[in-house]
Parts: structure tokens; C-alpha cells; sequence
């Protein structure tokens, strides 16, 4: 009973509104010259993305982040459903949830929460990557190389994005490596 007062008490504390890149931000990640240019300009948009309005969910993030780096993925999960519990509008809740699936290749679980993070941010340059890296593993290269030249369209100079791009365009034209 006090653990559900607590939860709804959360709820209730956190602020709707989340942080949100700027329109500024994106127009200078296209027009970035220079790949580093670009990362910087993309490091700016994951902070902004990383914060959510909340202190609470600020902090599980964070949590979250740190148990996934240290590989305990069992504690960074439970952590990011309790964020998603929380802050059900937070789409990089989804797309570092949709991350810890793809390296468990759970897909029909990544698929989900790409799927949602990319509602929620159509812009997710790092979930349209995800999600190309998906397909492509599961046979779906033409679909992959749509994801990756969506990421593109976003992030032009993103460098994962690119090579992968690349080389699957040049395997559509029948040029295998």
C-alpha cells in the first residue's frame, strides 16, 4: 500500500513537460560541414533528449544508463519500465529500452519501443538507426536502408547511418562487397 502511494505520488510530482531539442538544433545538425561539427551539434540533442522535466525520472535515467554500462541489463530494464510507469511521453525512455531488446535481440519487443519513441520524436535520428539495424539483421534490407536514409535525412553526417547506408545501397545495384 505505501509502495503504491509513493508510485501515484511520483506521478502526480513530475512535471508534464519535457525538455525538447530545438528546431535551431536540427537545422544545424543538416547544415554541419564537417562531421565533428555535426557530433557536437548531435551530443547537444541527446543531452536535451536525456532530459526529461523531471527530476525523478532524471535520476532513474541516469541509474538506468549506469546499470546498462556496467552490464547489469536485468536492472537497467526495470528501471526504464518504472520511468516509462512514470513519464509515459518521455521518448528516450523507449529508445534506451528499445536498445537493451536489440542486444538481446528481442525485436518484437525493440520493435515496439522504436516504434513509440519515433512517434513520440519523429526526429530520432539514434531510433532510426536502431530500427535500420534491426531490419537489416532480420532480411529486411530495403526496409534497413529506408530506416538508415531516414536517420540521414535528419543527421546527414551521422556515420553509422552512412557506411551502412552506403553499403547497402551499393548491394541493391548489385555490387556486393
Amino acid at each position: 500500500m505505501l509502495k503504491r502511494f509513493f508510485l501515484v505520488a511520483l506521478i502526480w510530482l513530475a512535471p508534464a513537460a519535457h525538455a525538447a531539442p530545438t528546431e535551431e538544433m536540427f537545422t544545424k545538425l543538416k547544415a554541419a560541414t564537417e562531421e565533428a561539427e555535426a557530433a557536437d551539434v548531435a551530443a547537444d540533442i541527446w543531452a536535451t533528449w536525456l532530459e526529461s522535466g523531471s527530476a525523478t525520472v532524471d535520476l532513474l535515467m541516469e541509474r538506468a544508463v549506469m546499470a546498462d554500462a556496467a552490464g547489469d541489463t536485468d536492472t537497467a530494464r526495470e528501471l526504464l519500465d518504472r520511468v516509462i510507469l512514470l513519464k509515459p511521453d518521455y521518448p528516450e525512455a523507449y529508445h534506451r529500452r528499445a536498445g537493451l531488446f536489440l542486444e538481446t535481440e528481442n525485436y518484437p519487443e525493440a520493435l515496439r519501443d522504436l516504434n513509440e519513441t519515433l512517434k513520440l520524436e519523429p526526429r530520432h535520428f539514434g531510433a532510426w538507426l536502431g530500427m535500420g539495424m534491426m531490419l537489416e539483421s532480420l532480411g529486411g534490407e530495403q526496409e534497413a536502408l529506408d530506416s538508415y536514409r531516414e536517420a540521414l535525412s535528419i543527421y546527414p553526417l551521422m556515420p553509422q547511418a552512412r557506411f551502412a547506408a552506403d553499403r547497402l545501397a551499393k548491394k541493391a545495384e548489385g555490387q556486393e562487397l
